[in-house]
């Protein structure tokens, strides 16, 4: 038989042009993908020359709640591991955004028609805004004075002589000083929230030190301009913060608490050591307790200070107010005990009680499942101005009740999410640490659909009773992207782009690259080949600088399925999937009926289909048996469909078939993208079936993100067009 059908595909060949075969959907991502090296292999693992730099910290720094401002001192020692020798380095001045002459305002562009809008009054604030650092004493390990440059967010050490390759490490300090933002004015990632009712703030304390650029083996130094969305490419290290606050302040911070006894009273310490053998959040400063201390007559001249430490993380942040409440939990990671946390104001409940430090836990326990147990001994969730953004450890979140208490479905469902986000970044970028400033989607698209899952699995959890199931996931769905995909295309941008220039931000970094991963996943892989090269990424690359490169590779290296058309249509392109089902014809292998056939239904030719039998076996020189016909022409009463697919959004996607048949009865076929492969506009594929068809539905489930469903479907009263209803 084998014989037999090279012989017939050998005829086909002979009537078929080259022309038609040839499609770049197909071709391999070689010349868009870097070439492999000692650094970064072909499989997408380090390689045997991988190397990376560190940068440990020790910062002093005091909290001004009077005027709202902060100042500090920080030493610095740069290890410099690579194979080059460095005559200079190279800090971030994250704060330097929000100088007045910052490039983030003077290159804003928007439509002013003279009414007012949120672009306006952010650009007001900023051209007036009174923020940046002042940088002072910047000096060397034996206090000899340092050159420097200030580049806007950019500062350049001048080092006294070239720092040595392969383990040089240098060692400098500087003083610096800024005033904290309102957060809710400037729209930033850290600031304070200031409370009329009662007279008192709230710090969220982030891009708030002067920090070590990333310097790898692809870049070199990552010291493009912060102009407010890309986001950071940073270095690993260790940190040792003494953070020095108004004495009735809780302290929220990285790392793990140094001084506890010190800074914490007889009964919240004695709460603490109860909480660690608890299953549920434990309350260790009360709401009581907060309430009494922001409605104190006079507000303590005295401060404390906090000591926190963190090993092998690659930012820092904190938060500080006398309105904290503070809850936590242990839970179990990979068999050892990581404590949950949560740190909000009286606002934030009812809900934050009852919810947050359960989110952590169950963010941590998902996530560890699909990458890495989670490997530091605190993560924490605050609540505060800033709705949603990312540090190792710690996180600030949203979704606040109602001034009476109440909480509406939208704030509920917004603050889960975006604590499970906040969470989630833990692992992609903190340590799956990627370069923000170059790659948003690597970081928030990977964790964007690592959410969906995460949400998906929420059911039947005890605090879950009053949560919807399924789970209103905004992002990870195939359906839930069609609009965007919908979208004109001269607003679109393909998921690889610099950070910076990205359009529908989004739609574009977060929600895309989430849901292609979910179709890669339940579609197109399958759900154990993708999550075991996903988790052979993770892995690879915990506590590395990855590439896309590397992440393309590995996907493809542990799972055996070749995905270069899937990256280069997803990831390269703007192309929408829009698979229309042109046309069906019928035959039937005994005489038709067609008057009663959905579909015009006309006799197979079987005397053209023996007389080829008889070519294929006079040049093969076999005898072809009589049951060996009967395959090649159907059993007694077959149905042969040919259906004509026409791929109308120029992005090659599986088609995935579902087949109704007059006795109730359906079938679905899957159809990998390879379909195309010869032609990929328009492809004839051959359907026999031993039942009578009445309707063909391409995409019943909505898996492919369709952005017409109208014409899925013959006869077209079997399509499925709720998205054009919408």
């Amino acid at each position: 038989m084998r014989k037999i059908l090279l012989s017939m595909a050998c005829l086909f060949w002979l009537h078929t042009s080259y022309a038609q075969y040839k499609s770049d959907k197909f071709e391999q991502l070689g010349t868009e993908l870097p070439t492999p090296n000692v650094y970064r292999t072909a499989d997408g693992s380090p390689g045997h020359k991988y190397w990376q730099q560190k940068a440990d910290y020790v910062i002093k720094v005091a909290l001004n709640d009077e005027n709202q401002s902060i100042k500090a001192s920080e030493t610095i020692t740069y290890y410099n591991y690579s194979p080059n020798t460095l005559s200079y380095l190279w800090l971030q001045l994250d704060q330097n955004r929000f100088k007045k002459e910052s490039d983030t305002y003077s290159t804003q562009a928007f439509d002013f028609d003279g009414k007012p809008n949120f672009s306006y009054f952010s650009w007001q604030a900023g051209v007036n805004s009174k923020g940046g650092y002042t940088i002072s004493n910047v000096k060397d390990g034996k206090g000899k004075s340092l050159n420097y440059t200030i580049n806007k967010t950019m500062m350049r050490i001048e080092l006294p002589e070239p720092l040595k390759a392969n383990g040089g490490s240098f060692t400098f300090s500087l003083d610096w000083a800024f005033n904290i933002n309102d957060a809710n004015k400037m729209g930033a990632r850290g600031g304070y929230e200031y409370f009329p009712k009662d007279d008192n703030y709230l710090y969220e304390m982030a891009q708030w030190f002067p920090r070590m650029c990333s310097y790898n083996d692809v870049y070199g130094w990552q010291n493009k301009q912060f102009l407010g969305r890309g986001e950071f490419a940073l270095t690993f290290g260790d940190y040792e913060v003494a953070i020095t606050a108004p004495a009735d302040h809780v302290v929220a911070s990285t790392g793990v608490l140094q001084n506890r006894k010190e800074v914490l009273s007889a009964t919240e310490m004695d709460r603490w050591e109860k909480a660690q053998n608890a299953t549920t959040p434990q309350l260790i400063v009360t709401q009581e307790e907060a309430v009494a201390k922001e409605q104190a007559k006079t507000k303590p001249k005295k401060t404390k200070t906090w000591i926190y430490k963190a090993e092998n993380v690659r930012d820092f942040a904190w938060a500080s107010s006398r309105k904290f409440i503070w809850d936590a939990m242990p839970v179990e990671v990979g068999g050892k005990k990581v404590w949950a946390m949560s740190y909000y104001p009286k606002e934030g409940n009812p809900l934050w009680g009852a919810k947050s430090t359960n989110v952590v836990a169950h963010t941590l326990d998902v996530y560890s499942k699909y990458t890495f147990d989670y490997p530091y001994p605190v993560a924490i969730s605050v609540h505060g101005p800033v709705f949603g953004m990312e540090y190792p450890m710690i996180c600030f979140n949203g979704g606040r009740p109602e001034a009476d208490g109440t909480v509406p479905d939208r704030t509920k469902y917004a603050m889960i999410s975006v604590i499970i986000h906040e969470v989630g970044h833990n692992y992609f970028p903190m340590i799956v640490n990627s370069d923000e400033r170059q790659w948003t989607w690597m970081d928030e698209g990977l964790n964007s659909f690592l959410q969906y899952r995460t949400e998906v699995e929420l059911a039947g959890k005890s605090w879950t009773s009053d949560v919807a199931n399924p789970y209103p996931s905004r992002r990870g769905p195939a359906k839930n992207i069609v609009r965007y995909m919908q979208s004109d295309p001269e607003t679109m941008v393909p998921i690889m782009t610099n950070s910076e220039q990205v359009l529908q931000f989004g739609n574009n970094a977060y929600g895309k690259p989430a849901t292609a991963l979910s179709i890669l996943r339940e579609t197109v892989m399958g759900n154990e080949l993708f999550d075991y090269a996903f988790k052979s990424y993770a892995q690879k690359w915990k506590f590395k600088h990855p590439e896309p490169a590397d992440f393309f590779r590995t996907m493809e290296d542990a799972s055996s399925v070749d995905l270069d058309w899937f990256w280069r249509g997803w990831f390269y392109t703007t192309e929408a999937c829009d698979i229309a089902l042109k046309e069906v014809k019928a035959y039937r292998s005994t005489e038709a009926s067609g008057d009663k056939a959905v579909f015009a239904t006309t006799s197979l030719d079987t005397d053209g289909f023996k007389k080829f039998f008889d070519l294929v076996k006079e040049r093969a020189g076999i005898a072809l048996s009589e049951e060996e016909e009967k395959i090649m022409l159907g059993s007694e009463g077959s149905y042969f469909y040919s259906l004509k697919f026409e791929n109308k959004g120029g992005l090659v996607m599986p088609v995935i078939l579902e087949m109704n048949f007059a006795d109730g009865t359906k079938r679905v076929d899957r159809i990998p993208a390879e379909l195309w492969r010869k032609s990929p506009k328009e492809v004839n594929k051959l359907f026999v079936t031993d039942k009578e068809v009445v309707s063909f539905v391409i995409d019943p489930n909505e898996e492919t993100a369709d952005i017409d469903t109208s014409n899925n479907a013959l006869p077209r009263e079997a399509a499925n067009t709720e998205f054009d209803k919408k």
